[in-house]
């Protein structure tokens, strides 16, 4: 009897213990297994895909004027303590249609907290410059507006917009011409000048980049500051120069709704940017 249990190469607890081990063997083996590496390259391409789509993309995020550098809105660090002469937006993500609510200073756009306003003079150079930037085809264009009061009690939708600036089509053509987002992808900056003439008071700054690079799929990329213009004139655009946001464009604009891989592009040289003409003062 006693032989008989010592026979026993493997007691119940034994088996128990290389049951569970077999089970995790075989767990180990399906996790490092094709499954497991279909799952990590489809997270990887998941993880890569949202990385591109922020990195395709960019924003105001400094000013220098007068030699003197403003910081700009941070979007994807916290709101919390940042101090800015930008209006806050959340993310690099464009604008896709022109009747949004948030059109004029993008999504948030409206003063922060810590908002503060950067001291210009007529005829100041303000260098918008951007962290990154990707899109070539597309137009550039430059916007200003006068607050009633203090800039920081104003809603963006309220006021009136009168274009400052604009860089298009440069040269070539549609589908292969220089525009005025391949001068930011290029330099990261663009300089504008504040009318010379402009009357003295509180202003927001708008710069807004169309990205054109998918056929009649326009992106809207707005970002607004807060000026405090003094030296300046006692002029102001008359009214065929203002517009507003939402409102200065529609999506079926010449310059708004366009196909640059159109068998037509090849051909076309010349290009409508949108909104007013420039009022330079």
């Amino acid at each position: 009897m006693q032989r008989g249990i010592q026979a026993s190469s493997h007691p119940v607890e034994d088996k128990k213990a290389l049951t569970v081990k077999a089970w995790k063997a075989g767990l180990v083996s399906r996790i490092s297994g094709p499954f497991f590496q279909m799952l990590s390259a489809t997270v990887l391409a998941f993880a890569s895909l949202l990385v591109g789509q922020v990195a395709a993309h960019g924003g105001v995020t400094s000013y220098v004027i007068d030699g003197t550098t403003y910081p700009g809105w941070q979007p994807y660090n916290s709101a919390s303590g940042q101090k800015s002469i930008g209006r806050p937006y959340s993310s690099y993500d464009p604008i896709m249609t022109t009747s949004a609510g948030t059109f004029a200073c993008n999504n948030g756009g409206q003063a922060s907290g810590g908002q503060l306003s950067a001291n210009v003079k007529g005829g100041s150079v303000v260098t918008a410059k951007w962290n990154q930037w990707t899109h070539a085809e597309g137009p550039v264009m430059v916007y200003m507006a006068k607050c009633s009061g203090a800039c920081t009690s104003a809603n963006s939708n309220s006021l009136s917009w009168f274009k400052i600036a604009e860089t298009g089509l440069i040269s070539g053509t549609l589908a292969k011409g220089q525009w005025g987002n391949g001068l930011i992808m290029q330099n990261l900056a663009y300089n504008v000048t504040i009318p010379r003439s402009l009357a003295n008071g509180e202003y927001l700054i708008r710069h807004e980049l169309l990205a054109l690079h998918q056929a009649n799929t326009p992106q809207f990329y707005p970002e607004c500051a807060q000026l405090i213009l003094s030296g300046g004139g006692s002029a102001s655009p008359p009214s065929n120069y203002l517009t507003k946001f939402p409102g200065g464009y529609s999506m079926t604009d010449p310059g708004v709704r366009v196909d640059i891989y159109s068998a037509q592009a090849p051909s076309i040289t010349t290009y409508k940017v949108p909104g007013p003409a420039v009022w330079s003062g």
